[in-house]
């Protein structure tokens, strides 16, 4: 067994870059340029996922500020940029439904120890190749769950008496509620939102430097104060958080409370969290890795999401993780190295001390185009129509995801894709493995040792080859290849098994069952081709002292011996 090297599982990749003494001039001056710019893209996410997910601006930008920066410091990736992203909005909103303010942070802070967790045990590579429909089921019903929660405040719906209206959090109860509340619309506040719907589209043909959400947080900011002027009225940030027009102030760390009734309430919640963050941060460095060249390490990556997940709350923070599209803006602007990731956190802290008064005057209808955006980029409806054209069963996992993502609840679809990916990891191991019996009509193949194999293979002797893993899947192929067999009577039953990488208690048993219902008809049976890890659990369990180790081989040249000398007399040795 190999010894376990920390180093190999978490290093971070600043830690690299700056151990080398390689970190230039030349490369602080791109990271810097590819900070700032990354920044200026972070600002109005950052606040539009925080006020969506139904916290305060300044927690998402003091998410994208701690949080971004650790994961940036500590991750796997040269280029990573982390922070509050649209797929945490369903969850976390449901969860301070629930549990409140304090329920989140504890929540987050257990799904930080879930991430550090699957990176210590090395998870980090078998989460990221997670199926693809499961993974576009989960995206799209989050870009619709993102899309339903933005109705109001794009339409600027209010209560029938005038009020703030309050969403009911189910979907379809949802959409029941705009209806019934349609006639209250804003055209106001919808031309905002249409606008800024059709910058955040169109500005990309004018410029990629600046991002069009910026550009529509601020002529959208201008446009409420000329509003505001004329005495029309439209929702902005400062009406609802009236304490941002005395500026931010940094929060005082403080460790929520976790006791065990509490981590058992939240268990699951943080569990979804954990999940959601580690295949949405895997995904985000392996597109990173495919564009700049460079390979990530998994692991290190979980630890790093981790670390941040459990200090972002001590700060106020909510739950973070790798961010597809800020990450793209780092590369295309230059970012190569965590430097760049840190600058743009540091930058955000700045604008968050000196800048946030502006931010009272920025409209709701503004940010909810905004989001209505990053839902239709984040449905991707060409991957979608893509996937209609593969086998049934994609399109049918692809359809259960995101149903159960938008009727039901992000938790039981994480839960319910996880067993599904299980199921179908399992049918197609069950696809590529089989158990067959060589035989006189097979005689002639391509290898050589096996026609020499099958030219001494007498009615006395009966060869099984399992092809794959010899696990609960397809252990009952073995009864299945036996009763079309009922007529033949060898001597001798050799098991070829060197195609058998590991055996599961399962295959254990039935290969036991298998060797009882042989002995009781006489017949011996001989193991060939057993790979030492194969061997090891096979005497680990006892099996080879019941079968007898004399009947085990690690060629088929010695069984086929074996097999000819115990077929040579009329009674089997054992």
């Amino acid at each position: 067994m190999s010894k376990y090297d920390l180093k190999k599982v978490f290093y971070p990749k600043s830690f690299e870059v700056l151990r080398k003494g390689k970190y230039t001039k030349q490369l602080f001056v791109k990271d810097l340029t590819a900070g700032l710019i990354v920044g200026i893209v972070a600002l109005p996410l950052a606040i539009a996922f925080g006020i969506a997910s139904g916290v305060s601006p300044q927690q998402g930008l003091i998410t994208a500020i701690v949080a971004g920066f650790v994961i940036s410091f500590l991750g796997g990736s040269n280029v990573q940029i982390g922070g509050p992203t649209g797929a945490f909005i369903v969850i976390v909103s449901g969860i301070l439904a629930d549990k409140g303010i304090v329920g989140l942070m504890i929540a987050t802070c257990i799904a930080g120890v879930f991430l550090i967790v699957m990176g210590l045990l090395k998870f980090g590579d078998v989460i990221k190749f997670m199926p693809y429909p499961i993974i576009v089921g989960f995206t799209s019903g989050i870009a619709i769950m993102i899309f339903s929660t933005q109705i109001k405040d794009f339409f600027g719906l209010t209560a029938m008496d005038g009020s703030r209206l309050n969403v009911p959090s189910e979907f379809i109860d949802k959409w029941i509620c705009y209806f019934e509340t349609i006639t209250t619309a804003n055209p106001w506040a919808t031309a905002v939102a249409i606008f800024t719907v059709v910058i955040g589209i169109f500005w990309q043909k004018v410029t990629k430097v600046v991002p069009g959400s910026l550009v529509a947080l601020i002529v959208c900011s201008v446009i409420s104060v000329v509003l505001k002027h004329y005495n029309i009225h439209i929702d902005t940030i400062g009406n609802v958080y009236p304490e941002l027009s005395g500026g931010a102030a940094l929060p005082k760390p403080e460790m929520p409370a976790i006791n065990l009734r509490a981590f058992r309430e939240l268990l699951t919640p943080a569990f979804t969290i954990a999940m959601l963050g580690a295949i949405e941060s895997l995904l985000s460095a392996m597109v990173a890795d495919g564009v700049t060249g460079k390979k990530h390490n998994s692991n290190t990556e979980l630890i790093g999401q981790g670390i941040a997940n459990v200090v972002s709350p001590i700060f106020g923070g909510i739950p973070a993780t790798g961010a597809i599209t800020r990450t793209m803006t780092n590369i295309n602007n230059g970012g190569k190295t965590p430097v760049s990731g840190m600058i743009h956190s540091v930058f955000l802290l700045l604008i968050y001390l000196f800048l946030m008064p502006l931010a009272s005057n920025i409209p709701f209808a503004c940010l909810a185009g905004v989001l209505v955006v990053i839902a239709y980029n984040m449905f991707q409806i060409r991957v979608v129509k893509g996937l209609m054209k593969n086998p049934k069963s994609d399109v049918i996992v692809f359809f259960v995801t995101f149903l159960l993502t938008v009727l039901f609840d992000l938790t039981i679809a994480i839960e319910v894709g996880i067993l599904i990916a299980g199921i179908l990891f399992i049918k197609r191991v069950m696809e590529t493995s089989n158990i067959k019996v060589i035989e006189n009509e097979f005689m002639r193949t391509e290898d050589p040792e096996s026609d020499a194999i099958m030219e001494k293979l007498n009615k006395d002797i009966e060869i099984y080859e399992i092809d794959g893993p010899f696990f609960f899947g397809i252990a009952n192929k073995f009864e299945q290849v036996s009763s079309e067999l009922k007529a033949r009577k060898p001597k001798v039953r050799i098991i070829r098994m060197r195609k058998v990488p590991f055996i599961d208690s399962t295959g254990l048993q039935n290969l036991s069952t298998l060797c009882m219902k042989s002995r009781k008809e006489k017949i011996q049976v001989v193991l060939s081709g057993v790979t030492e890890e194969v061997y090891g659990v096979l005497e680990h369990s006892g099996f080879a002292d019941k079968l007898g180790k004399e009947f085990i081989f690690d060629h088929i040249s010695k069984a086929l011996k074996k097999a000819e000398e115990i077929a040579s007399n009329s009674e089997p040795k054992r």
